[in-house]
């Protein structure tokens, strides 16, 4: 019985590495790691308020992203994207793309599911771009809908999420090696009110 385990085992790591994917790790987030520069956009919401700074582990740089969407609900109070994951690397120790990954966010909204994650081919994160719907009036507030990143060396990875809005100005780039920390801007539950979830977001660079 020990030896069948073993070789089952054996045979999901050899598994997990053909595949090319990182394995998720459960280290904990670092909450007081420097940072070297700090990355915003102009066109965000105002609605609510600001989360906690989630920090990838020392040493450790996004590499992928991940989003929580709810879709459109019809006639329904939409939210469009409720959160972002950061899935965090570090690279210089293994570069055939099997290493461990940790994944950190800061608040997120409460609807939504999460979409698979888009990794970097090389490299980290270091700009994004969001995409925002202005206020509505009386109508349903979407607020943020989508975001874009940049990775290392310029190739550009956007999100599963939805289309309305505008594309904002992109972030400065990273001073520094890559994005390493997330703080979000989320409207709480409205109730019986419009909803936003999602608003705004800031990113952080480390060396």
């Amino acid at each position: 019985m020990h030896h069948f385990f073993s070789m089952m085992f054996s045979l999901l790591a050899i598994i997990g590495h053909v595949s090319g994917r990182p394995a998720e790790s459960r280290y904990e987030r670092s909450v007081d790691r420097p940072y070297r520069s700090e990355l915003t956009v102009s066109n965000g919401m105002k609605w609510g308020s600001w989360g906690y700074m989630s920090m990838c582990p020392s040493g450790r740089y996004a590499a992928g992203f991940s989003l929580k969407v709810e879709g459109s609900v019809g006639r329904g109070d939409d939210t469009a994207l409720d959160g972002i994951r950061l899935h965090c690397v570090d690279r210089s120790k293994d570069s055939s793309g099997s290493h461990e990954y940790t994944s950190i966010e800061s608040d997120v909204g409460n609807w939504g599911e999460w979409t698979d994650i888009k990794w970097c081919s090389s490299g980290y994160l270091t700009s994004f771009q969001l995409r925002v719907e202005s206020s509505q009036g009386d109508g349903d507030d979407t607020a943020a809908n989508n975001i874009k990143f940049t990775c290392t060396g310029g190739f550009v990875l956007e999100g599963d999420s939805t289309n309305w809005g505008n594309w904002g100005n992109w972030s400065p780039t990273c001073m520094g090696k890559g994005i390493c920390g997330i703080k979000t801007l989320i409207e709480p539950s409205q109730g019986r009110g419009d909803d936003t979830a999602l608003n705004d977001v800031r990113m952080f660079c480390c060396d």
